[in-house]
């Protein structure tokens, strides 16, 4: 809990963050006409998925599925040997891989469920939220043609995680955890700098206020700003380009409140770090725009090289966007997310500590 003095300050602090009313719209323009982007890409239409297919059964069962794939005109059929597809899809050449076991026919016979296999280049994960309901559906209603039964096929996707049904889904909390960290960056980052330039810092020197008051109430008041940035662009994504969300919109929101904070104190060490605008805005990219590329923002840590995924999986935004995207996409509680919620704690001790640890008032007052 604040104190009475920092919770003045947050206060004070807040209302000259509203002032600044035009940081304030162009730090939700953006985002919205990223999202926005990201949508339309989504509704323009698709070519047909380049799905190579590998019968290993040969029987009139699997003849008749694949038939009814080629007929559909989302997929672009190809048949060929699972080595010589796996192959293809290593290059590029395929975007999926669909294996018909050898007991795919003995399976309508009444005997154990055979598991498809379905093969995915990690670079083309987006595709999976529209071809596995898909082929299930087929899957399906095969099934019901021959017996009117339930459950006779599993199809087991392979080193790909379950997704939602639209990529748009999936991005969304990636988007809103970097998002997060670009607004709280700059939220607490550039003020410092600003209250330098400005002379509030010289005028707080004087009284008897400690760092780790003025670093928790500027971290408050941001905070404050921040949840409303966020309310408004979930809002617009959920209510406009209507995004599915499966979890708890309240343990969104505490991830999303935990992860600001932490934010906020790594962007405090890099105001202290930084004496100009021109130099925060230098380091500040340094600290982000890795972070973006590195932390399954846009695509799978596993599809990255081995030399870089153990920093990715230590990153901040990684535990951010992982913690989010559960929530978001698999319906994730507390209790499931704990990993990653111990390693934002983590950055928040860790930020906490540095931010008043590098904080002194006769550098940042000078």
């Amino acid at each position: 809990m604040l104190s009475r003095l920092q919770r003045h300050l947050a206060k004070d602090f807040m209302k000259i963050f509203l002032r600044d009313r035009q940081s304030i719209f162009f730090s939700l323009f953006f985002p919205v006409v990223f999202l926005s982007i990201f949508a339309f890409i989504r509704g323009s239409g698709q070519e047909p998925i380049a799905l190579g297919v590998a019968d290993q059964s040969g029987s009139e069962l699997a003849a008749g599925f694949i038939e009814e794939l080629r007929r559909d005109p989302a997929f672009a059929v190809v048949m060929g040997t699972e080595e010589d597809l796996r192959e293809q899809l290593v290059a590029g050449e395929q975007t999926l891989l669909l294996v018909l076991p050898a007991g795919f026919e003995e399976s309508a016979a009444g005997d154990a469920a055979t598991g498809l296999r379905l093969l995915a280049d990690t670079s083309q994960f987006n595709q999976l939220p529209l071809v596995e309901p898909m082929l299930e559906q087929k899957l399906a209603a095969l099934e019901r043609e021959l017996l009117g039964t339930e459950a006779m096929f599993d199809l087991q996707v392979e080193n790909v995680q379950a997704l939602s049904q639209s990529y748009l889904d999936f991005l969304l909390p990636g988007l809103l955890a970097m998002t997060l960290m670009q607004l709280s960056v700059a939220g607490s980052g550039y003020n410092v700098v600003e209250f330098r330039r400005k002379g509030i810092l010289k005028r707080l020197f004087v009284t008897p206020l400690r760092p780790g008051d003025f670093v928790a109430a500027i971290v408050a008041a941001r905070l404050g700003i921040v949840l409303i940035q966020l309310s408004v662009l979930l809002a617009f994504a959920l209510l406009v380009l209507d995004v599915n969300m499966v979890g708890n919109l309240a343990e969104f929101y505490l991830v999303a409140m935990l992860a600001s904070i932490v934010f906020l104190n790594i962007g405090f060490c890099i105001g202290s770090m930084a004496k100009t605008q021109q130099a925060i805005m230098a380091i500040g990219n340094v600290v982000i725009f890795p972070q973006i590329v590195l932390s399954g923002v846009f695509y799978p840590i596993d599809a990255m090289p081995d030399l870089v995924q153990p920093l990715a999986q230590v990153l901040p935004l990684t535990f951010v966007v992982s913690a989010l995207r559960d929530i978001a996409v698999a319906g994730a509680s507390l209790a499931e997310i704990a990993p990653s919620l111990l390693g934002m704690a983590a950055w928040l001790v860790v930020g906490f500590a540095l931010a008043t640890r590098m904080f002194v008032w006769k550098d940042v007052a000078n």
